[in-house]
């Protein structure tokens, strides 16, 4: 193949990656045989970010600098989970509607009651995910089958002891101690401000009374056990990340329970 410039017979011709032509070893530069394209030979190239990733101390995750971003930071509810949710929903409602009849047969307390119980679970998980997604995890609801079915059986009206877990928010990333510790207290910190509003807005609506105040115990009492710094449950996470907000939410969630209790009993 000739040289385009020089027309110089060539074997194995350099190509110009500007212009595409072909030329000799002596021409193959593009200033070399006027490339019509040179000014994209003259650009500045743009250099890539190096990617750092420093290793941290155990229970801590990844800290990653440069290209690597996290991939969730919007709050974001997938078709899947919103089915999950639904679900879990209509077993709470079931569970709630059986609770309530034995408290009241007035239609507007039964829906309130139905409604409080349903908010005190749904919203406890919802802040979960709002918390993780918050700081880049993954995090979708998901029915878990033995939960499920022990909500269901707890919709039976006979039994006295009910127990409400249809499911829960699953979290996934690498993360640390302090992380963990503040997607754990999103949950009970959310039902402790419902008991808080329900509390309050007992002493406005007399006529309702006993049953904002219901609805402010059992918001109480699912912070308060969920507080509890054992096994699975939320309050060892915060137990182990941070004694002081632990202590701090637990009494705050006991005073609660023992005031709407005193109204009630």
């Amino acid at each position: 193949m000739k040289c385009e410039k020089c027309q110089k017979e060539e074997i194995l011709p350099f190509r110009c990656p500007y212009c595409g032509g072909y030329f000799c070893s002596e021409h193959r530069l593009p200033e070399n045989h006027d490339c019509p394209k040179i000014e994209l030979a003259r650009a500045p190239k743009m250099k890539t970010p190096k990617t750092i990733i420093q290793k941290q101390k155990p229970y801590e995750y990844t800290v990653s600098y440069g290209v690597l971003k996290p991939r969730w930071k919007r709050i974001r509810f997938s078709e899947k989970e919103i089915k999950h949710l639904a679900v879990a929903a209509l077993l709470v409602i079931g569970v709630g509607f059986s609770l309530a009849q034995y408290i009241s047969r007035d239609p507007y307390s039964l829906a309130l009651l139905t409604l409080a119980f349903t908010m005190s679970f749904l919203l406890h998980e919802i802040a979960h995910k709002i918390a993780a997604q918050k700081k880049g995890f993954w995090a979708e609801f998901r029915l878990t089958l033995t939960g499920a079915i022990l909500t269901l059986i707890s919709m039976l009206p006979f039994l006295p002891f009910k127990i409400i877990s249809p499911g829960a928010v699953m979290v996934a990333g690498f993360a640390d101690i302090k992380s963990v510790g503040k997607i754990s207290l999103a949950g009970p910190t959310t039902n402790i401000i419902l008991s808080t509003a329900f509390l309050a807005t007992a002493f406005f609506v007399p006529q309702y009374f006993i049953i904002f105040m219901l609805c402010a115990f059992f918001n109480a009492w699912i912070a308060l056990f969920n507080l509890i710094p054992f096994g699975m449950l939320d309050g060892f996470k915060v137990f182990l990340w941070n004694k002081m907000f632990w202590a701090l939410a637990f009494v705050v969630s006991l005073i609660l329970t023992i005031a709407s209790s005193w109204f009630i009993f």
